[in-house]
């Protein structure tokens, strides 16, 4: 072969190298993609926690609490978390706060007695821009000590077919697995319903970590506590409540003035589970209340405002850092995939009555 040949054959064989180079090495970015979102392996990740979304789950809404009304208030800080945290929202006087009310059911038209849990959501934004986004419930604590467990938990509890009911074996299978659960079922089983949103003390199940101006940290869990007093629905009367009656009470309940809550900040000690939310620390711990949270009033969320935040609770302001807690750290993900599917539905032209449409308005979009 002569040398001008040789040269070109080289300089073709080269680039097929170069070519099958290039092509192996997106083929492995792409399998890595797809194995790190849950596409491929079988594994468990945090868009698995969405898997049983319908498809035909409404455009626009939220994943999980889809029925919710958002509120506009002020948190006024008492000064005795300054002590604790650099964080700006334990000084300042005022901030502002954007938040949404909500029910526990995934079903943004569901009834207001179909679930015990209701929420709240918060953002408040200090002056110095730094965000703190709270997403809290009415329940004590976590079923399970880790996210997995939950999955197990939503798979033993579902209906059989055959008698419209959980199956017995399974649901033992999954306590024997998860003890922990147990208080858990119990509590459901037997805890009061609350009959107003006012009146509903909402917990941070997980621990976050309080950094000070030396660097020093405390382990806490907080709650908001509410000044209004707490009333129960017995059986009877939430079988005869109205379809809105929680979201209706709401609103009556501010059109008589603003209503209020307690920031109420528990300092864990050491020994306490700060990495397990199904654990709860000891009733003597010292607590703190580090504000007071005053809701001014409500607005539907097809206007905006709370429908687009996502109130993922990792996000946290300087002077504020998360703990190890397992199930803290999958509920980013799981927040991240619900925001961005229901902006991608509305960004699309797909949400109808999540943004204020009706389905005749939006006939394009079928």
């Amino acid at each position: 072969m002569k040398k001008a040949s040789l040269v070109a054959y080289l300089k073709t064989k080269r680039v097929l190298f170069i070519l099958v180079g290039i092509f192996l090495i997106a083929s492995g970015l792409v399998l890595a993609f797809a194995w790190s979102a849950g596409l491929t392996g079988g594994r468990i990740t945090t868009r698995t926690f969405l898997k049983d979304t319908p498809k035909t789950y409404p455009a626009g809404y939220r994943r999980a609490h889809g029925k919710g009304i958002c509120f506009e208030g002020t948190f006024r800080a008492s000064g005795k978390g300054v002590s604790f945290s650099i964080a700006r929202v334990f000084a300042q006087q005022k901030v502002p706060v954007i938040g949404r009310f909500s029910l526990g059911s995934p079903d943004p038209y569901a009834p207001d007695n179909s679930t015990r849990t209701v929420s709240m959501a918060l953002m408040l934004t200090a002056d110095d821009g730094e965000q703190w986004r709270m997403k809290l419930n009415n329940e004590p604590y976590f079923a399970t000590r880790d996210p997995e467990g939950f999955l197990e938990q939503v798979e033993a509890y579902k209906p059989v077919s055959n008698t419209g009911a959980p199956d017995p074996a399974r649901v033992a299978a999954f306590l024997k697995k998860h003890p922990e659960a147990q208080k858990y079922v119990k509590w459901d089983a037997t805890a009061p319903w609350t009959r107003s949103f006012a009146g509903a003390q909402y917990n941070v199940i997980n621990s976050f970590i309080l950094i000070d101006a030396n660097g020093k940290q405390q382990v806490i869990r907080w709650s908001m506590r509410p000044h209004a007093e707490f009333t129960s629905w017995s059986v009877s009367q939430r079988k005869q409540a109205s379809h809105d009656f929680l979201f209706e009470d709401l609103k009556k309940r501010l059109e008589k003035g603003p209503l209020y809550w307690d920031l109420v900040l528990t300092l864990a000690e050491p020994g306490d589970p700060v990495n397990d939310p199904s654990q709860v620390w000891p009733e003597n711990r010292r607590q703190i209340v580090a504000g007071t949270l005053e809701v001014s009033h409500v607005f539907d969320q097809t206007k905006g405002g709370c429908r687009d935040v996502n109130f993922d609770p990792t996000r946290v302001p300087k002077g504020i850092t998360l703990s190890d807690d397992p199930v803290l750290a999958a509920r980013a993900g799981i927040y991240s995939h619900s925001h961005s599917d229901r902006v991608r539905e509305i960004g699309y032209g797909k949400a109808t009555d999540a943004v204020g449409k009706h389905q005749k308005d939006n006939a394009a979009n079928k």
